[in-house]
């Protein structure tokens, strides 16, 4: 099972969490990333932000990276989203 944990932060304060949990075998690391970030955003309202060079580089280094303000379109009300593999 492969696991990720949103969090939406500000001021150091953890606003909001949530555990995405894919289930499909047959899908690549990647495809499950991409899904589950997909519904973090969508059930914190948010776009989807925009992967940068640094936020790959880091994500595959540790499997957890920010994404800021500068990966967003949109203004957002929160300092930075993080996400992190918790299972694979």
């Amino acid at each position: 099972m492969f696991r990720l944990w949103g969090k939406e932060f500000k001021n150091n304060h953890l606003l909001k969490d949530i555990v995405i949990c894919e289930d499909d075998p047959s899908a690549s690391r990647t495809k499950k990333v991409f899904h589950a970030v997909t519904q973090i955003c969508m059930t914190f309202d948010l776009a989807e932000p925009i992967w940068l060079e640094s936020n790959i580089k880091e994500f595959q280094r540790r499997d957890k990276t920010r994404f800021t303000q500068d990966n967003f379109i949109e203004t957002i009300d929160f300092d930075y989203l993080e996400i992190h593999v918790i299972e694979e």
